[in-house]
């Protein structure tokens, strides 16, 4: 049992003012594995105020100062990475393969590519006119992070906020605190100043709510869903604080007739299910050209069929649960939802895997004759559910992939460059894969539409923690 009553705030961790307690639970076993305490309004003022504090030094620090503290966390993030593939495997159902490969990965390669990205940025500049343009710190900055890749976001956030100079308060989802706390640690051992990093937990209504609304912070950034999102996003309004949004997805993969089918179905098939599902830019809509569709929906019925579902503690490609009872009926009843609205059920369907009656297991699913009105083509499921639609030309594709509010990624696979460049003109999302290929940490990630705005990553995720100042040269 692992009890968290302690918050970082100033460089110290301490006894939370709040009081509600929350079990921290393991996925697989649906066993608790220790208490949280969710922090309150007071215990966010207490954050803020140290940030605030902090920011009158740290934001002043040279550039050459602040990467040293960064360069230090990034030797410690490596050295316990194990640790942090444990906990989220503990916390959230993660394989642990894809914990350690992956997940956990993720905080240092993230770190990686944005010391790069800073060892490049130059923070003064003269403009053609001869005025002279500098990158500053904005203040405190809130960041809210979720569940789905804990590290990852918290790293995506964390870093380029710290970079730029900023202090920062974390609200990272209540549901995974055990990988939170383990980073708030790599803080602390880095040695970056008191007050320079702040680490929160509670809820949303609460804790997430009142540091979006706190006067004091000047900027939230936020990864979550779209609904919790905008209520962000209305609560910061009033102090008209910077907002950066990363939000949900229903990324499509458009797959042409020369495509190489043989890798492209399977392969799609096992990105949307990876993380069992639970990825905001999974490919969880198969687009397939009507000439090649029966083969695809071949392809992809034995793809689906061979995804093993297993034991998050064992190595090996196998999915684990959903994380928890809630998402588990949220995807049970948008599976019973297709079936109602009249999509071809090809495998999975309703109920828990046999043999994985204890845990929230869910069936790989794969539907197929899908409609891009149907609610399973519509709305983000969050599971390990693909839906397949036919299309007829490259002018339909186009259209039935950009029909969604959402914008995060799309997927292209054809053998023709020539199509494959006009296609990704034309579709509205942030993030391309093509052939199969993802782009690499250091490039930008976020989405149009409903999925969000600003970029996180790279150079584009550091600049969106500046502010910008413009004076002509001196002359006396």
């Amino acid at each position: 049992m692992t009890d968290i009553d302690r918050f970082y705030i100033d460089g110290a961790w301490v006894a939370a003012q709040g009081v509600q307690t929350m079990p921290i639970l393991n996925p697989a076993t649906n066993s608790q594995i220790g208490i949280l305490t969710l922090g309150d309004t007071a215990d966010v003022d207490g954050a803020v105020a140290a940030a605030k504090a902090a920011f009158e030094s740290w934001g002043f620090t040279p550039k050459a100062e602040r990467r040293a503290f960064l360069a230090r966390l990034l030797a410690i993030s490596k050295a316990r990475e194990e640790e942090m593939a444990q906990a989220i495997t503990a916390e959230m159902g993660a394989p642990i393969t894809l914990s350690r490969e992956q997940q956990a990965a993720s905080g240092t390669g993230h770190l990686r590519a944005f010391l790069d990205a800073f060892d490049a940025m130059q923070e003064e500049e003269t403009l053609p006119n001869g005025d002279i343009l500098s990158y500053e710190p904005i203040g405190v900055c809130g960041l809210i992070t979720p569940w789905n890749w804990p590290v990852n976001q918290i790293a995506l956030k964390v870093i380029p906020a710290l970079a730029a100079g900023n202090t920062c308060v974390l609200k990272p989802s209540e549901h995974t605190p055990l990988s939170a706390r383990l980073y708030a640690e790599m803080i602390h051992e880095a040695g970056f100043p008191k007050g320079v990093f702040n680490l929160v937990f509670g809820d949303g209504p609460t804790v997430g709510s009142a540091l979006s609304k706190h006067p004091d912070v000047a900027m939230m950034s936020f990864t979550g869903s779209t609904r919790a999102g905008i209520s962000v996003t209305r609560n910061a309004a009033e102090s008209v604080k910077r907002v950066a949004l990363e939000l949900g997805g229903k990324s499509p993969n458009i797959i042409f007739a020369d495509a190489d089918l043989e890798a492209r179905v399977p392969e799609g098939v096992f990105e949307c299910f990876s993380n069992s599902g639970q990825s905001c830019n999974a490919p969880t809509r198969m687009l397939v050209e009507r000439s090649v569709y029966d083969d695809a929906v071949a392809l992809a019925a034995q793809a689906a069929l061979s995804q093993a579902v297993g034991d998050p503690l064992k190595e090996g490609d196998h999915i684990g649960p959903l994380f928890d009872q809630i998402q588990y009926d949220r995807v049970q009843a948008m599976i019973q939802k297709g079936l109602d609205e009249g999509a071809r059920l090809v495998v999975g369907g309703t109920g828990k895997p046999d043999g994985f009656e204890t845990g929230w297991y869910v069936k790989p699913t794969l539907f197929a004759d899908v409609t891009n009105d149907m609610a399973i083509a519509q709305q983000e499921i969050f599971g390990p559910v693909l839906v397949m639609i036919p299309f007829d030309s490259e002018d339909d594709a186009i259209a039935l992939a950009n029909d969604t509010p959402f914008g995060l990624d799309a997927y292209v696979s054809t053998a023709d460059e020539a199509r494959a460049l006009r296609v990704v003109r034309r579709l509205r999302a942030g993030g391309i894969h093509i052939n199969g290929r993802a782009t690499d940490y250091g490039s930008p990630f976020g989405g149009f539409k409903q999925s969000g705005n600003g970029r996180e990553g790279g150079a584009h995720g550091l600049t969106e923690f500046y502010e910008v100042k413009v004076r002509p040269p001196f002359q006396p």
